[in-house]
């Protein structure tokens, strides 16, 4: 199986160790090329884009089975951040139909504004559900790192065996 993680940092970094440990393919996405040694330390292929730009994200969805939107803590203005959780996300998902993607796992929480989070959440369901797209949301506090790759491992190993 292959991850494509979008967001997440450290505590994303975490899932792709734990996935990695079991054989398992990861590519994490950065903005900053600075960034690049994190992630391959953590066994992940790195990718160069941005949420906020989804054209740079499209061949990172080669060979993806699981696709984890993981921009709970996303930084930037509120429309900024609404646009990932809302009209990104929507073209990201729409993007998945026709590739390898199997299944969506969305962040759910963190310190995003809950509202815009809910509408993520809402946009996700309906657009997986029109594609018949599986997907999970993962509630755990990003401020826990373990527990929350714990929980996104969880979410990712219950949509594998859906």
């Amino acid at each position: 199986m292959r991850v494509l993680l979008i967001g997440g940092g450290c505590r994303g970094l975490r899932l792709a160790e734990n996935l990695v440990a079991d054989g398992h393919a990861v590519r994490a996405v950065t903005r900053h090329e600075h960034h690049r040694a994190r992630i391959e330390q953590a066994g992940a292929e790195c990718w160069i884009g941005d949420p906020d730009v989804v054209g740079t994200l499209r061949y990172a969805l080669e060979n993806v089975t699981i696709l984890v939107w993981a921009l709970g803590t996303a930084a930037g203005t509120v429309d900024e951040v609404a646009a990932m959780h809302g009209p990104r996300l929507h073209m990201m998902l729409t993007k998945t139909i026709d590739t390898t993607v199997r299944a969506v796992v969305y962040e759910a929480s963190g310190t995003v504004d809950a509202a815009i989070l809910a509408a993520g959440a809402a946009e996700l369901r309906r657009t997986c559900a029109r594609n018949e797209i599986p997907c999970a949301l993962v509630d755990a506090d990003p401020a826990q790192p373990a527990a929350w790759a714990s929980a996104a491992r969880a979410a990712i190993d219950r949509l594998l065996g859906a």
